[in-house]
């Protein structure tokens, strides 16, 4: 089933709060480092609730390019199109 840029922004977003807590805005623009405090090693975590959640695999390298949300989000889109 193909996710849309919202859905998956949505599922992101929820995934997301399990490390920042309820009450932090997070939009497409929102910087995973800067904002949320996003370090290698919740980073490691999200990567794998996203492969879960998604069912893809994110390769290290890709991450390299991911400063915020909205990258992420076209991250995981761009893996999921390559897998169909």
């Amino acid at each position: 089933m193909a996710s849309t840029y919202n859905d998956i922004l949505e599922r992101l977003r929820f995934h997301l709060r399990q490390f920042t807590g309820p009450d932090v805005e997070i939009t497409a623009q929102t910087d995973l480092i800067n904002e949320l405090a996003i370090d290698s090693v919740k980073l490691l975590n999200l990567i794998m609730e996203i492969e879960d959640e998604f069912d893809i695999s994110v390769p290290i390298n890709a991450l390299a390019d991911v400063q915020t949300v909205h990258e992420l989000v076209n991250l995981i889109q761009r893996i999921k199109v390559a897998r169909q």
